[in-house]
């Protein structure tokens, strides 16, 4: 009982993406068996349809555009500010701090990670290690979508008797740019929206959100 209360946050959100998956799957092969049936093509079956390049490609466009949205704002949060905001910093504090203010070598506690109490090179790494690992995550689930997109794409031409076109040609195509900015645009948006609105609206007992009572001008203040 005590994991799922230290870790119920993490773990309610994991569900919920495997619910989201299945969710899709069933729905997504509705749809496709729907436009089988008008064409008079046998239906798609559940294994061969999550295993398709089109359910793969509508997976992969959801998570990069996710981490792409994290990745920047991980890395533009270390340099810009926005005042009152709970997403920000304090104006004034933008950059990425001294030894001292991030408890790493020297400054480390006897509670720090082993990688911040090392300093040097390791210490560097480990200091970057969130947004590393956001962007590697979105550059992996990129060149997925690309991929998959690439070979839907193809099916989708080869059934309509059309010459299918190398990975390069569909990473120049409207397809391609119209599936990734159609979800990136959203991404911004609501980046946008969770810094501005924290300004001035409130959500009580969420670290999100400032305390009720907390002047719109109090910035980096949780709840």
């Amino acid at each position: 009982m005590r994991f799922l209360r230290d870790n119920a946050l993490t773990l309610l959100f994991l569900l919920l993406t495997v619910l989201a998956l299945v969710g899709q799957a069933f729905s997504g092969l509705a749809d496709q068996n729907e436009e089988q049936t008008a064409r008079g093509a046998p239906e798609t079956t559940l294994p061969d349809y999550v295993t398709s390049s089109s359910f793969a490609v509508d997976v992969a466009e959801n998570w990069q555009s996710e981490y792409l949205q994290f990745f920047l704002f991980i890395l533009v949060t270390v340099w810009l500010v926005q005042r009152g905001s709970t997403q920000s910093k304090p104006p004034g504090e933008e950059g990425a701090e001294s030894d001292e203010e991030q408890n790493v070598g020297e400054h480390a506690g006897p509670g720090s990670p082993p990688w911040a109490r090392a300093g040097g090179p390791r210490g560097a790494l480990y200091s970057r290690s969130l947004g590393l690992v956001m962007g590697a995550t979105f550059l992996w689930s990129w060149l997925a979508q690309s991929v998959a997109g690439w070979a839907a794409d193809n099916d989708r031409r080869l059934g309509d008797l059309q010459d299918p076109q190398g990975w390069g040609d569909y990473l120049r195509s409207p397809d391609f740019w119209n599936r990734s900015l159609q979800n990136w645009q959203s991404e911004f948006l609501a980046v946008a929206s969770i810094v501005a609105l924290s300004i001035y609206l409130r959500q009580r007992g969420s670290p999100e959100s400032k305390p009720v009572g907390s002047p719109h001008d109090a910035t980096g203040v949780e709840g």
